[in-house]
């Protein structure tokens, strides 16, 4: 141990499905005791993602088919209201994007560890089966996460990081840049093709352009028009306003071309033929979100007569989270922190996050911002 540990803490407890009213600021949780092969983590920063907007609404049950919207959902059934597909356990601290230091360890684990500024890989695996991706959970999912003063989490989960970054700008990136990398693996994105990112100024979208430049692939962003200079930024090749009325005489307008090698989506929504459309023959379709809806017009035509490939992207393989802690490192992504809130605005922070006016990231800080 290195420091004294409090009995309770501040913490954000979600009590059940619905809107904002279920998630509850609490000054006297219980601090959480680690097992043996578990660490407790001094919760300096947690990024916000839509998972929890998505998890708390009950929005990936099959009875609802609207656009996210971070309200309780008619038709929305808790027993599948997770992105597994199943029900989630009340109540819950939410959270996945945690970074912070190390300050207790179980018995079992390296003594090293201990005051460790370290990054969470928020994928819970068994590790006697670790690349079955159907027995993956989630941290803050599955187990409670990161919008708490302090958290526990399997050893094998944390990673040290040697970086310059603050902690809210470490937090910017875990959830969305490993799903932006899993999406880029699962859609082939070598250098040379020609990506179409959707919600390109979110933070999955802005992880995406980033990620998939690394590669040495050209990238193409959708968005608002009111985001398009903070998203020419990150360095696509193009950006085209969300709205434009036909998708293919703008990419001609903004690349040359009106076809695409890849479209990384995850905004679906009515804009979705439109994409489809978009790819070249032999293209790949990558999806890991559905912001703007989940019911789309799908003409199988389009797909079988293009040679199309789609693939959805939710779980990734081991070892994801290690390149991105290594892109880190070596500099070669950014972070955009659009904003910090402390813990007790949760509220105000999971709005702001939901209406999308940012570009970037939300990250929340239990302790207050770093002085």
């Amino acid at each position: 141990m290195i420091e004294n540990i409090p009995q309770t803490m501040h913490a954000v407890v979600l009590t059940g499905h619905g809107g904002l009213d279920k998630l509850e600021f609490h000054r006297d949780w219980p601090v959480p005791v680690p097992e043996s092969d578990e660490v407790l983590i001094r919760v300096a920063a947690c990024g916000l993602n839509n998972t929890d907007v998505n998890t708390r609404s009950a929005w990936y049950s099959k009875g609802n088919s609207d656009a996210t919207t971070g309200d309780a959902l008619a038709g929305a059934e808790g027993e599948d209201g997770t992105w597994g597909g199943a029900a989630i356990s009340f109540p819950r601290i939410q959270g996945a994007d945690a970074v912070g230091t190390v300050v207790r360890v179980g018995e079992a684990v390296e003594q090293s560890l201990l005051g460790k500024r370290v990054m969470i890989d928020g994928w819970l695996r068994d590790w006697d089966d670790p690349l079955n991706q159907s027995k993956a959970g989630y941290f803050g999912s599955e187990c409670d996460g990161g919008y708490a003063q302090y958290t526990k989490v399997s050893h094998r989960q944390v990673h040290p990081v040697e970086t310059t970054m603050s902690d809210a700008e470490l937090a910017t990136f875990a959830c969305s840049y490993v799903t932006a990398e899993n999406m880029l693996n699962r859609g082939a994105v070598t250098a040379g093709d020609t990506v179409l990112v959707t919600g390109a100024s979110g933070g999955v979208g802005s992880a995406l352009i980033q990620l998939a430049n690394r590669r040495g692939a050209k990238c193409v962003g959708l968005c608002s028009a009111d985001k398009t200079d903070d998203v020419k930024a990150v360095g696509p090749l193009a950006v085209i306003d969300r709205n434009c009325s036909d998708l293919g005489s703008a990419l001609r307008d903004a690349i040359g071309s009106e076809s695409v090698d890849v479209v990384a989506d995850v905004v679906g929504g009515s804009l979705w033929p439109q994409l489809i459309n978009a790819l070249a023959r032999g293209g790949r379709y990558t999806c890991a979100g559905a912001i703007a809806g989940p019911m789309v017009e799908f003409d199988l035509r389009t797909f079988y007569l293009r040679d199309l490939t789609f693939t959805g992207a939710t779980v990734p393989l081991p070892g994801v989270f290690e390149d991105l802690v290594g892109y880190i490192e070596r500099d070669e992504i950014r972070p955009l922190l659009a904003a910090t809130y402390p813990l007790e605005n949760f509220h105000a922070a999971q709005q702001a996050f939901i209406d999308k006016r940012h570009v970037g990231n939300i990250v929340t800080e239990p302790f207050g911002p770093a002085t």
